[in-house]
C-alpha cells in the first residue's frame, strides 16, 4: 500500500530469465525499437549510462523515460571480482503516473535481445531491399543473435562467416545452413568474409584490441555493423575505414564519439567524427537520407537504456497476457511529495 492508502492496481511482477527467454519474440522487439526510435532522442529522457566503481565490485546504470509506452525505469549491471568475474542484470518498471513499481526483470537475456533487434532496424534503414551478401566476423553469442534478427528483415543471397577457431565457425555455418533460405560457409580468414560483402557483420571483439577488419576488405558501397566495440579501450573499425564512410549511423551518439575506442581514435587520427555520426532516429525519421546505392554506411551501437526499457515492456505486456512471471506478494512505499 502506497503511504497516502492507495493500493497499487496490480502486484508488482518478477519475470525470471526463464520466463524471458519464452517471452521473447524477434519481431516484438524490432516493433518495438523502431518505435522507441521513431522518435526524437532526448538525453533528458535517456541520458548516458552511470557508473560506480571500486578494484573489487562495479555497476552501471542505465535509465530510461520512453516518450511513448506507460512505464519508466532502469537496467541496473553489477559485476564483482570476488569469485573471478560473476555479472548481474536487473530491470525495474514503474508506472509513469503513480510511480508505482510495475516489474522486475531478469536482464540477463534482454541485452542481447534488443541489441540485435535495434542493430537490425538499423541495418534494414541502411541496405537495400535486395538478397545480400554478409560477411560475419564471430561466431558467438552476438553474432548469431544478430545474424538471427537481421533475417528476419532482410533476405540473403549468401553467408560467410569467420572466427578464430575451425570448430566454432564450422558449427555456426552448419547451424545456419539450416537455418537460412541461403548457403552459409565457413571461411578461413576475416578478409574472406568481408571481401564483396555487400553487409558486414562485426562480432568478435579483437583479442589484442585492434581492428578486426581492415578498411582495403571493405566495398565502395557496403554496409558495415559494428557492436563489439562499446568502451574506450576497445577496437573493432580501423580509422582509415572510418574516414571513407559516408555515414555513420548510432544508436547512441553521444557514447558512441566519445565512449568507443572506434571513434576515438579515429579523431585522433584526424577524422571529422563529429560531421559523420548522425542518430539512428534522424534516420527512421527521415531528417537524415542515406544513400543506398553509394557510400560506405556504419552502423555503430554502445547500446542504451531507451532499448531495455521498451523491450522489457513489450515482455512484460506479454507476461502478463500469457500468464507468466510471479507475482510479488509485497511491493514498495510510493509517497506523495
Amino acid at each position: 500500500m502506497s503511504s497516502d492508502g492507495r493500493l497499487p492496481a496490480s502486484p508488482p511482477l518478477f519475470l525470471t530469465d526463464k520466463d524471458v527467454e519464452a517471452l521473447s519474440s524477434w519481431t516484438h522487439a524490432i516493433d518495438a525499437i523502431r518505435a522507441a526510435y521513431s522518435k526524437p532522442e532526448s538525453a533528458e529522457r535517456t541520458p548516458g549510462r552511470i557508473f560506480a566503481q571500486s578494484p573489487r565490485e562495479w555497476i552501471r546504470v542505465m535509465p530510461s523515460v520512453p516518450e511513448e509506452g506507460k512505464v519508466f525505469g532502469t537496467k541496473s549491471i553489477v559485476g564483482s571480482f570476488g569469485d573471478e568475474l560473476r555479472v548481474s542484470y536487473l530491470i525495474s518498471l514503474f508506472d509513469k503516473e503513480t510511480a508505482d513499481l510495475v516489474a522486475l526483470v531478469d536482464g540477463n537475456r534482454v541485452t542481447g535481445l534488443r541489441t540485435a533487434a535495434t542493430t537490425a532496424v538499423g541495418t534494414e534503414a541502411m541496405t537495400p531491399a535486395r538478397p545480400l551478401i554478409v560477411g560475419v566476423i564471430g561466431s558467438g553469442f552476438e553474432a548469431r543473435s544478430h545474424l538471427t534478427a537481421l533475417a528476419t528483415l532482410r533476405d540473403f543471397a549468401e553467408v560467410r562467416v569467420f572466427s578464430p577457431t575451425p570448430a566454432n565457425r564450422e558449427a555456426f555455418a552448419r547451424d545456419f545452413d539450416a537455418l537460412l533460405d541461403a548457403p552459409v560457409t565457413a571461411v578461413a580468414s576475416a578478409q574472406a568474409a568481408a571481401e564483396g560483402a555487400d553487409l558486414i557483420l562485426c562480432a568478435a571483439r579483437s583479442r589484442d584490441e585492434s581492428p578486426t577488419v581492415q578498411a582495403r576488405w571493405i566495398g565502395a558501397n557496403a554496409t558495415v555493423v559494428s557492436i563489439g566495440s562499446t568502451t574506450p579501450a576497445q577496437r573493432e573499425l580501423p580509422a582509415d575505414l572510418i574516414a571513407r564512410a559516408a555515414v555513420v549511423v548510432a544508436d547512441a551518439p553521444e557514447e558512441v564519439v566519445h565512449g568507443s575506442g572506434d571513434l576515438i581514435a579515429a579523431r585522433k587520427e584526424g577524422v571529422d567524427v563529429d560531421a559523420l555520426v548522425v542518430p539512428l532516429s534522424a534516420v527512421l525519421l527521415h531528417k537524415v537520407p542515406i544513400d543506398l546505392d553509394a557510400g560506405i554506411r556504419i552502423y555503430k551501437s554502445t547500446g542504451s537504456g531507451l532499448q531495455d526499457i521498451v523491450v522489457a515492456e513489450m515482455l512484460y505486456d506479454r507476461a502478463r497476457n500469457d500468464g507468466y512471471g510471479y507475482d510479488l506478494p509485497v511491493s514498495i512505499v510510493t509517497t506523495k511529495k
